[in-house]
């Protein structure tokens, strides 16, 4: 049964159980009124009867059917019994209301109850009256009989008006009922209904506003909170999502702490770095989940001092190291209460190689500059303190001075060259050009180096090779390698040159068969001022810059520079070319 109904199955039931109490109360009321009317009637008709009796009894006037014909005329039997329950006097024949059975019954009754006291009993349909009289010389009980059809009919009638009665109180509530339940009950209910979706979150949920009354403003009320809920949860929610975005797209890892040292949020460059799921350390203590002690010192000195801090420390990756910079701010609410810190890491390790290698740089450049300078200067002393005079001794040292201010020009060249290649608005001379015929053309110009050292150059450039790109920069780049594989190959050894066309990229090989370069060495060979074996380097008049320059010039054509060698066995760049 639904719980539509339930209220007006309650109410019926209600009124069907008064109905009947009063039913009840009714038909016992009108019994005892009966029966009170009875006795007061048939008290007053026993004194006729008394006297009917006592002239029967004395043959005077009154006979058998004169007692019969006064029984049938008021409706109203008597049995005269004597005290030997001999039967003298009987009219129940004379009147067809009442059975023989009926008769007995009452008969029996009186006999049993031995004493009998002048009270009516209605038995059924009949009622009967006992009085115990002395009639002439007979003494015995006087018993008047009348039937109560009337009172059988007016209870039928009672509970008929009762049950018609009935039937018009249910319809009445029927329709009243219906009528509360369609402008209160049910509007109510949909808005508890509605009120419970709102309790579990359901902010889409509405009621019907068709209602009047306080019904209506009700429903009314309840959409309109339903309403602000929803605007309320999707601004809620779009801000969250935005802030969970932003959060999460931060390029530095972020870490809230509460007042209590527990982990409430981590994001993803926080994972990042430290590695592990998000599970691991929300809702953990900040010194059991994070392993180091610099971190923990920070908390500390921000619970301490409830001030920003920023501290920086090393984490060991695997056989590499990452520098963190760790900045760290207390958080209070309005009432300026403690309610927890956030930490912000920064990754600083580029920002570390960029100095150790602005660092690296400036040695390098000083001490590259030292040596020719060094040279130059205490020549030039020797020159002045006497030596120029001896014209063998002059013409050395000169030499040797013009040697080492070639070659620190040569260094600040490279050093210029470098600094305008690794520029952010270098800007290639792109050209449309063939790279076969720009490879001839670069040949020649390491001819004469290669025969100084009896070293043979082949080529292998077949067809031709149309790229995008420029010229100048491009013939750099194939003379500084051709340059190195010349250097650092042995008299009478081979150099190689060759190009390969594919469908949509060509690759210019530099070989050779010399000393070759150690395999953890090849990372670090396009490093400035970098060196494999320095004092060959320096005597073969090289910078350290030659294959920095080479990379850049690559990179800035979009192309590839790859290393393969073999120590003894030679050394073979490869250069990757898109068309």
């Amino acid at each position: 049964m639904g719980s539509n109904t339930r209220p007006l199955l309650t109410y019926t039931i209600l009124v069907v159980i008064v109905m009947i109490s009063l039913g009840i109360l009714l038909a016992q009321l009108t019994r005892s009124y009966f029966i009170t009317i009875f006795e007061e009637r048939i008290s007053v008709e026993s004194q006729y009867f008394v006297t009917f009796l006592e002239d029967y009894l004395e043959g005077e006037q009154v006979n058998g059917q004169s007692i019969d014909e006064f029984s049938a005329q008021i409706n109203t039997s008597m049995i005269f019994v004597n005290n030997e329950n001999e039967v003298v006097i009987d009219t129940v024949e004379a009147n067809d209301e009442i059975s023989e059975e009926k008769k007995q019954e009452i008969l029996g009754l009186i006999q049993r109850q031995g004493q009998v006291s002048r009270e009516g009993v209605l038995l059924d349909d009949v009622f009967y009256y006992p009085i115990p009289q002395t009639i002439g010389e007979s003494s015995g009980t006087l018993v008047l009989l009348s039937p109560v059809e009337s009172l059988s009919n007016i209870t039928k009638n009672i509970w008929l008006i009762i049950g018609l009665t009935l039937l018009l109180g249910l319809i009445a509530i029927f329709l009243i009922g219906f009528n509360i339940f369609s402008k209160y009950i049910k509007p109510i209910r949909s808005a508890a209904g509605v009120a419970d979706e709102l309790a579990k979150g359901n902010y889409r949920a509405r009621t019907y506003e068709g209602h009047f009354g306080e019904a209506g403003q009700l429903s009314h009320s309840i959409n309109i909170l339903a309403r602000n809920l929803q605007t309320m949860t999707s601004t809620k929610g779009m801000q969250e999502n935005q802030l969970e975005a932003v959060i999460n797209n931060m390029g530095s890892g972020l870490i809230l702490i509460d007042e209590k040292g527990y982990i409430l949020l981590v994001n993803r460059a926080f994972l990042d770095s430290f590695g592990g799921e998000k599970s691991k350390y929300v809702g953990y203590l900040y010194h059991e989940s994070i392993p180091f002690t610099a971190i923990h010192e920070t908390v500390q000195n921000i619970y301490m001092f409830e001030e920003t801090v920023t501290e920086s420390f090393i984490m060991p990756v695997h056989i590499d190291q990452k520098h963190l910079e760790v900045t760290g701010a207390p958080i209070f609410s309005d009432k300026g209460n403690w309610k927890g810190i956030v930490l912000v890491f920064h990754d600083i390790t580029e920002l570390k190689k960029l100095e150790k290698m602005r660092k690296d740089f400036v040695a390098n450049v000083s001490h590259e500059l030292k040596t020719p300078i060094t040279s130059i200067r205490g020549f030039s002393e020797t020159l002045l303190d006497g030596a120029m005079k001896d014209e063998d001794m002059l013409e050395q040292f000169l030499q040797i001075i013009l040697k080492e201010s070639g070659r620190l020009q040569s260094l600040i060249q490279d050093l210029l060259e470098l600094s305008k290649v690794e520029r952010e608005d270098f800007q290639l001379n792109l050209d449309r050009i063939n790279l076969n015929r720009l490879l001839e053309e670069v040949l020649p110009l390491a001819e004469h180096q290669a025969e100084q050292k009896n070293i043979t150059l082949h080529s292998r450039l077949q067809g031709e090779s149309w790229i995008e790109g420029d010229a100048g920069r491009l013939k750099q780049v194939f003379i500084n390698l051709i340059a190195n594989a010349i250097n650092y190959t042995s008299e009478n050894g081979d150099v190689h040159l060759t190009l390969e066309d594919h469908k949509e990229h060509v690759i210019v090989s530099v070989s050779d068969n010399g000393v070759g370069i150690p395999e953890e060495e090849i990372p670090r060979i396009f490093e400035r001022f970098y060196r494999v074996d320095k004092a060959r380097s320096r005597n073969s008049g090289g910078t350290g810059l030659g294959l920095a320059i080479v990379k850049h010039i690559i990179e800035a054509h979009h192309g590839h520079i790859e290393v393969e060698s073999e120590v003894d066995n030679g050394t073979v760049f490869h250069v990757k070319l898109f068309k």
